[in-house]
């Protein structure tokens, strides 16, 4: 395609510098180092591109022959949203297992540990933690990824994630700004409106973020959601008065402003990637994040072109670009400076909490947010696994996989599994024809959000009292079952705290 000016113009340089693409492939492609050799300051990774950490290193390496200081990002929360380990499930808990510990130090020692897993693999950007406040009990996109629904108790996690985190020489990105955390819609998919006053926003969904700044977080990310009371006409990436009111001068944020993947609908869908680009870095943010489902040559110099056009025509500001770009170059100079910087593990942990980090942290986390409630005797011969399945949400995938299992079948060779979602015409009688005489552990997900889910629990109860129920999600319906396991969250070390529970072998 033509480009609208030379590669070697400032105006583009800047331009590539403020993108942050994707790829597809487990090696970089000629165009994306081309485009690293040309400014192209930041690269996204998602889970197509990674299959081991020997692979990933020397992916990022090659990368970094191109450009040293190069900012290589990734979506890595830990739970239920893992990109190093999307084929085999997180060996760390999520966001709402540490909240529910509620023990800072050992939020502190996950994150560092994560980090340390990350930096070892040349990944320097992490795209979390979500500071989202999860006062919407049916989200259907944050959920288990919040620390929970009690704003003091997010504001003090999030900050213990930002320090372990950056700590390893990993800058943190906190997500999602201004909050996420109460709505009913998922930005992947269409617009969220969150109608509340500012009172409201300032008391609630602000304070997270204050206290990531307070930490020091080297990045926060944009939401793509509508708050009337801020801007009643632009989305948050979208808002002069959203980045550059609120985020900038109230709050006195000076780090890099991100945004959420610019093909999620909620932008794409209305105003065009393009377009949803020229106006986010106009209002204040720094980097395009892109690449999650667009990822080729193509949309980045569509992207680049349409930025330099908008300087072009004065729609953007050259200043604004230039600022944008320099924010970039100077969150990946702190990177350069923080490779190998970072202290010995468990430095920072805290008198009373677990042990400091290693290979076992994330088991040892996740061990210690499994609840148990009923008298229930423990599983002692083999089971059958009924593995009720909701629709994943984008920013989870379904590529992941979840449950007990796997866990339970290694404990209690034996136990076969059968995994029922909506299609069927009714999930329980299927359940108690396939388990015969075993004894049932039936595994949900959010179960307070899916009908369908709840009643065919409430059949299988009826019929096989002695059923083991493991809620894998959020734990807001009331406990059932004879023995009732909340993980809080679905990461595979969640599944091996619970069938360690279940069986009493831990």
């Amino acid at each position: 395609m033509t480009t609208l000016v030379s590669t070697t113009d400032t105006v583009t340089r800047d331009a590539l510098a403020v993108l942050q693409p994707g790829f597809t492939g487990t090696t970089a492609p000629d165009w994306l180092l081309r485009r690293v050799g040309e400014g192209l300051a930041s690269v996204g990774l998602f889970g197509r591109n990674i299959h081991s950490p020997e692979q990933l290193a020397a992916l990022t390496a090659r990368l970094r022959a191109e450009r040293d200081d190069v900012l290589v990002a990734i979506d890595e929360e830990g739970g239920d949203v893992t990109r190093l380990e999307v084929r085999s499930g997180s060996s760390f808990p999520g966001n709402l297992a540490l909240g529910s510990v509620d023990d800072t130090g050992l939020t502190r020692a996950v994150a560092r540990e994560l980090g340390r897993r990350l930096a070892e693999c040349g990944v320097n950007l992490n795209w979390a933690p979500s500071a989202d406040v999860n006062s919407d009990p049916g989200n259907p996109v944050i959920g288990v990824r919040s620390f929970g629904a009690d704003t003091a108790l997010v504001a003090r996690h999030t900050a213990a994630y930002v320090e372990g985190l950056q700590a390893s020489g990993v800058a943190a990105c906190t997500k999602h700004f201004p909050g996420h955390g109460d709505t009913a819609v998922d930005s992947h998919h269409s617009l969220p409106r969150i109608d509340v006053d500012l009172d409201t926003l300032h008391a609630r969904e602000l304070v997270p973020f204050r206290a990531a700044i307070a930490a020091g977080s080297k990045s926060v990310m944009s939401a793509h959601i509508l708050l009337p009371a801020l801007d009643p006409t632009r989305p948050a990436t979208l808002s002069p008065q959203i980045l550059t009111g609120l985020l900038r001068q109230e709050l006195g944020y000076d780090g890099l402003i991100v945004t959420d993947g610019m093909e999620m609908d909620a932008i794409a869908g209305t105003y065009g990637i393009e377009r949803g680009s020229v106006l986010a870095i106009t209002a204040g943010a720094d980097a395009i994040c892109v690449g999650g489902g667009l990822a080729d040559e193509d949309t980045v110099l569509r992207l680049r072109d349409a930025l330099v056009a908008a300087v072009r025509t004065g729609e953007l500001p050259e200043e604004r670009l230039a600022d944008a770009a320099a924010r970039v170059r100077a969150l990946a100079s702190w990177t350069q400076g923080a490779r190998g910087a970072a202290s010995e593990p468990g430095a920072d942990m805290q008198e009373g909490t677990a042990p400091g980090p290693g290979a076992d942290i994330g088991l040892t986390a996740a061990r210690r947010a499994v609840t148990v409630t009923g008298s229930g005797e423990p599983l002692r011969e083999p089971a059958y696994v009924a593995a009720f399945t909701p629709v994943a949400n984008i920013a989870v995938g379904d590529e992941t996989p979840w449950g007990v299992a796997a866990e339970l079948a290694r404990i209690l060779p034996g136990t076969e599994t059968g995994t029922y979602g909506t299609g069927g015409a009714s999930p329980a009688a299927e359940v108690l024809r396939a388990a015969g005489e075993r004894r049932i552990v039936a595994v949900v997900r959010d179960a307070h959000r899916h009908a369908w889910m709840s009643e065919a629990l409430d059949t299988v109860l009826a019929a096989r009292p002695d059923t083991v129920v493991v809620e894998m999600g959020l734990p807001y319906a009331p406990p059932r079952g004879a023995l009732h396991v909340a993980t809080h969250g679905a990461a595979r070390v969640c599944g091996v705290a619970a069938a360690e529970a279940l069986t009493g072998t831990r």
